[in-house]
């Protein structure tokens, strides 16, 4: 059996050594003064964070997917972060995607054997047929998980591009990833429990690159969801509405009559009432732009603008 004592998630924490003895209060104060450290030990991985994102960005613009492996709550949160992309960005459930030991009955009950075994990780490559235009994120905070690295090694056999995720040092634990993120957020409140800081690190890592990615892709406005989902509750259908009304200046009437004659796509109605479009006529221009909203605006600004100087030019 492999001595994994010497791992910094694995380490005891000098800090909350007494925190069974602590009142609430006090154990309150040990964790906030704990978790107040994770932002800097993910803002000392930013070079790698960014480099990721450019593999994702990357993938999504030649039709390639994201495809998150892991393990627990690494697993776990890998699952949320991907079913959270198609409410918010309107993205195909298919583009971005996570995967967890031991399949979906791991998400409400802990099977921690099923993460023992690399070749079910490089079975489920085969399965979601891997190729040279995805990227394959592989999450594991104490950075041994052999479903994780079984995943990873049959993905790069496989052609695709390859991101490590873990919050140990890589001189304890190697990878061949082509990124290699490190983020290390120290020994945990209770010793080994990487549901806690790691965890916490995991989930603004995996927010990071789908929400940055997305922004990249075209599916937000400034810093506004214009890809919203807007079918998919009332929440979405007022957020879309006020969306409208924030970048046309309509009211709240004609922003929900625009959004519905534009099908519920905010991106949509903010062309047709930009350019005076059809709803046909403003998803082909979007199309043509990439699905990116600013191109739009701003080829329709520089052209109005040339229209103007040419008039000028004539008179």
């Amino acid at each position: 059996m492999q001595d994994r004592g010497h791992l910094l998630t694995e380490l005891r924490n000098p800090r909350t050594a007494r925190i069974d003895r602590a009142s609430i209060a006090e154990a309150f104060d040990l964790m906030n003064a704990e978790d107040a450290t994770v932002a800097a030990a993910v803002a000392a991985a930013r070079s790698e964070i960014c480099r990721a994102i450019e593999l994702v960005v990357a993938a999504f613009e030649s039709g390639g997917r994201l495809i998150y492996v892991g393990a627990g709550t690494s697993g776990r949160l890998g699952v949320l972060d991907a079913a959270e992309c198609p409410p918010t960005f309107l993205s195909d459930p298919s583009m971005v995607q996570g995967f967890i030991a031991g399949g979906w009955d791991a998400l409400r009950r802990s099977i921690e054997g099923a993460e023992d075994h690399p070749a079910d990780g490089a079975a489920l490559i085969d399965d979601l047929n891997i190729g040279p235009h995805d990227v394959v994120m592989g999450s594991t905070t104490g950075g041994t998980t052999p479903y994780v690295h079984g995943a990873l090694e049959r993905a790069r056999q496989r052609g695709a591009k390859t991101i490590f995720f873990a919050c140990v040092a890589r001189d304890h634990v190697p990878d061949q990833a082509d990124v290699s993120i490190r983020v290390l957020v120290g020994p945990e409140v209770i010793t080994g429990s990487t549901r806690l800081k790691a965890g916490t690190a995991t989930k603004m890592v995996l927010n990071m690159i789908t929400t940055i990615s997305m922004v990249r892709i075209g599916k937000v406005y400034q810093n506004l969801m214009v890809d919203v989902n807007t079918r998919a509750n009332r929440k979405l259908v007022d957020r879309g509405t006020r969306i409208i009304q924030t970048i046309t200046g309509l009211d709240r009437p004609a922003s929900a009559a625009l959004l519905q004659q534009a099908g519920g796509r905010v991106k949509v109605a903010l062309v047709m009432h930009t350019l005076r479009l059809t709803p046909e006529q403003a998803r082909q221009l979007l199309q043509q732009n990439g699905g990116h909203l600013a191109r739009v605006l701003k080829n329709a600004t520089t052209e109005s603008q040339s229209r103007r100087e040419g008039t000028e030019k004539e008179e």
